[in-house]
């Protein structure tokens, strides 16, 4: 009994580094296992935030594009709960508002600011701008410059196979929007499809939440 309780102290792990990996790799599942399993049967992170629908065609090849240039490397679209990050950029982010999101475009790294409630916040016009040339609206901005957007096409190809294969993963995307997706790209550049993404981010979870506030302001007066 004596030799079973030393094979298996604490010990022992530390100097049998075998047991060690093992031992950590059972931890970590069993305990990453509790987390994330029961996360794939709650409705808060399962279902769609109420407004949040699947990205327009001209919206979908902006996001493509978003993601070719390494956009998601510079700018998350996270807004955490801290009251520093909620004042600066608007609501906190809520899982519910990426269901439709393959992948997901979170980011890790803020070299710029975090993009998830961009949208409405400045013209088309300025964007064309900061995308041709960022000092030319922020100074002291550190962005590479993208004018070749603005000449590029979008891409009109690929667009329907992309939105039936998004379909495929559970977005909502009916036969008449796949259909009329290529129409709905012609004549654009990718300029026009990455401005058409970032001017979408967010404003569908800003309006609802705008919505709720009206309606609770309206029943406080009652």
């Amino acid at each position: 009994m004596s030799n079973q309780r030393k094979f298996f102290s604490h010990e022992t792990l530390e100097r049998n580094v075998g047991w060690l990996i093992v031992a950590t790799i059972a931890v970590v599942s069993i305990a990453g296992l509790v987390q994330i399993v029961p996360l794939f049967f709650q409705h808060s992170t399962t279902q769609p935030t109420p407004g949040v629908v699947p990205f327009p065609a001209l919206s979908l090849a902006g996001r493509d594009i978003y993601q070719r240039e390494g956009c998601v490397g510079c700018h998350s679209q996270q807004i955490r709960t801290l009251r520093s990050e909620t004042e600066r950029y608007g609501p906190y982010s809520l899982a519910g508002e990426s269901v439709y999101d393959h992948p997901f475009l979170w980011g890790s790294k803020r070299t710029g600011p975090d993009l998830a409630r961009v949208g409405g916040r400045y013209s088309d016009e300025w964007h064309r701008i900061h995308l041709r040339n960022p000092r030319d609206v922020v100074p002291e901005s550190n962005m590479p410059a993208y004018p070749y957007l603005q000449n590029a096409p979008a891409e009109v190809s690929s667009i329907q196979a992309h939105m039936t294969a998004l379909r495929r993963l559970g977005v909502p995307y009916t036969d008449e929007q796949i259909a009329n997706a290529p129409k709905d790209l012609e004549g654009k550049t990718e300029e026009d499809a990455l401005i058409a993404y970032l001017q979408g981010l967010g404003v569908q979870r800003r309006s609802t939440s705008q919505a709720l506030v009206n309606t609770t302001a309206a029943e406080a007066t009652k």
